[in-house]
Order: C-alpha cells, then sequence, then structure tokens
C-alpha cells in the first residue's frame, strides 16, 4: 500500500484519482495552436503560436479551460518560425525558456544604458529572464524552434512591452477575448 505524506489541496479531497488523472494531463496533439495569445504576435517579425498546458493563455488574455489549473506557475510550449520572435518586454515575475528542438537567440537588454546582451541556445538548453530586466527572444536560425516557457506565478499579469505602441494596445488585447 501506497502512503501520501502530504495532504491533498482542499479542491482535490475526496476528488476519485481517475477524475484527478483526467484533469491533470494534457496532450501536446490535443491543444490548438494560438496565433493572437499576445498583441505583438499581430506584426510581422513577432508572430508565433502558443500551445499552452498549464495556467491562462495568452499572457492572460485567454482563459483555456482545459488547460491544466495553475498553482505557482505556467507552462507553455512556444512554436516560432524563422525570422520571428517576441518584442521586448518584463514580467513581474521570473520566466524561463527551455530550448526543445532547434536555435533560439535570447536577450536582454539594460533600459539605462541601452545595451544588448544575446545568448544562442540549443536543444536541452535554458535562459532564466528575472523579473523587471527587459528580455525577448528570435529565432534566427533557418528552422523553426520549439521551446518551453514557464512564468513563476499561476496568474502573471500581461507583459510590460518596451515599445510604447504595444504596451498602449495591452488592454485592447485583453478586451478582445
Amino acid at each position: 500500500m501506497t502512503i501520501a505524506r502530504h495532504e491533498r489541496p482542499p479542491e482535490l479531497v475526496g476528488v476519485p484519482l481517475n477524475d484527478i488523472a483526467q484533469r491533470y494531463t494534457r496532450a501536446f496533439r490535443e491543444i490548438a495552436p494560438d496565433w493572437e495569445a499576445f498583441e505583438d504576435a499581430k506584426v510581422e517579425g513577432y508572430k508565433r503560436a502558443q500551445h499552452r498546458f498549464i495556467g491562462p493563455g495568452g499572457s492572460g488574455k485567454h482563459h483555456d479551460t482545459e488547460a491544466i489549473p495553475a498553482r505557482g506557475f505556467t507552462l507553455s510550449i512556444m512554436y516560432v518560425e524563422p525570422g520571428q520572435g517576441n518584442a521586448a518586454h518584463t514580467h513581474e515575475v521570473e520566466e524561463i525558456f527551455f530550448v526543445l528542438k532547434g536555435h533560439l537567440t535570447v536577450f536582454f537588454d539594460d533600459e539605462n544604458t541601452g545595451e544588448r546582451i544575446e545568448k544562442r541556445l540549443g536543444p536541452w538548453e535554458c535562459a532564466a529572464c528575472p523579473p523587471g530586466v527587459v528580455h525577448g527572444y528570435v529565432n534566427d536560425s533557418l528552422e523553426p524552434v520549439y521551446f518551453q516557457v514557464m512564468l513563476g506565478r499561476g496568474r502573471p499579469e500581461t507583459m510590460g512591452y518596451s515599445d510604447e505602441e504595444l504596451f498602449q494596445r495591452r488592454d485592447a488585447h485583453l478586451k478582445s477575448a
């Protein structure tokens, strides 16, 4: 017999194990790519698809009722074609990029000096972007890239774009859901 050493959260007390297994698993093949999850994804050079596994979708835009409920983080798989990426932005929490297939160039910007540091990541390589540090990525390779993105809160705020026009369009993006 197995013994649980920690209590279930209140919402799972008495829930049948089959129901838990159904609600807390998700297959990539069952997730429709969201090509409009972010305001900048409508702009050439920033087009990408999000596949949300854990937590609310699209930087807070959509509530994906099929996604695994988030507690302390979100998790998505991003698909990015060559020449595409995302706009420089910040979050109030840490953001992690973990490359699964292909190559991705991650950048960190200093808003005071204008300095940019770039790191090229390949499969099974990772970058952690601290809260408040301007960052982003671009697929400057010749093949698509798949990578995992995690944000350090179950329901993070919408990203804070460095570009003023994109930043001003955030609220309209959220209302369009």
